[in-house]
């Protein structure tokens, strides 16, 4: 087997990591699978004989060219109309490479708010176990500047997400119960679920519909928008549920065309939805299909 043919195994292998890495840098599929070219291109006119640890010099590749790219996402998202949503990845399993809840919509609308440099190395440390060493080699920065980064970034994030993982069977109920109010034009039931601080986001982008140009927040609020789109909801839409992010959810479908994603968050008990995540844009469904 000739250099090329390893090297090309040797990327073949390491690439659904490489893929769960970027997306949970960028939230995006297309942008993911841009780097993802783009670092395939790098490592096909590398000196390979040089390289110790494909693996490691692979994610150093991709995490940078992910870095690379956030600055275009950030323009891109400045004229994004109404809400920005991570674009969802739908399975009918769990993916191994989805490290517990690292790609989860929520964790990743929280990541938003980090600045990209910690966002890296939140992800590089906290999700895929890299040690601060080794990301401050692959960032070129100084190993207490990337440990100082770290604990900035995961004091945000458990402020803001904390860690907790609901069981998949609660969380599949509480998704299915939240739905029967909400197409059912329950008021009563749909109160019970959602939380009192409750926020909603929806994410058209200009292209599909979407409830709200800025996130919902508070039960009452909330309660009022779901049933006013669900009673549009009930005769149009079949419900459907996979995995999306790791996470039970719903998709709604109008005949074989995807019309929305829906993911709930949980609190840590599982008994009320703290989080609406609504995905409308048609250009972030493109690769969601009935079955």
């Amino acid at each position: 087997m000739n250099d090329d043919d390893l090297g090309t195994r040797s990327f073949v292998a390491h690439r659904e990591l490489l893929f769960s890495l970027v997306y949970t840098m960028l939230g995006s599929v297309a942008d993911t699978e841009d780097v993802l070219q783009e670092s395939w291109l790098s490592w096909a006119s590398a000196d390979r004989a040089r390289v110790e640890n494909p693996r490691a010099y692979l994610v150093r590749i991709a995490i940078n060219k992910a870095l690379a790219s956030r600055a275009a996402l950030s323009r891109r998202r400045e004229s994004y109309v109404g809400q920005w949503l991570p674009e969802p990845l739908v399975t009918d399993l769990v993916d191994p490479v989805l490290r517990e809840e690292s790609a989860s919509l929520a964790l990743l609308v929280v990541l938003e708010s980090l600045s990209p440099t910690e966002r890296a190395v939140f992800v590089l440390h906290d999700v895929f176990g890299h040690p601060h060493a080794d990301i401050a080699e692959m960032l070129g920065r100084r190993t207490d500047s990337v440990r100082q980064l770290a604990r900035r970034a995961r004091q945000h994030v458990r402020a803001r997400r904390p860690r907790y993982r609901v069981d998949p069977s609660v969380q599949r109920r509480a998704t299915e119960r939240f739905l029967a109010a909400t197409v059912g034009g329950d008021i009563e039931e749909l109160l019970r679920v959602l939380a009192p601080d409750v926020t909603l986001w929806t994410d058209g982008g200009g292209k599909g519909p979407a409830a709200a140009l800025h996130p919902v927040r508070g039960r009452a609020a909330v309660a009022e928008l779901l049933l006013t789109v669900g009673a549009a909801a009930r005769a149009r839409f079949e419900i459907g549920y996979r995995r999306v992010n790791g996470d039970p959810a719903a998709l709604l479908f109008s005949g074989d065309a995807p019309f929305a994603v829906l993911v709930l968050d949980l609190t840590a008990d599982g008994d009320r939805v703290t989080g609406v995540y609504s995905v409308t844009n048609p250009d972030k469904l493109s690769h969601v299909t009935v079955s």
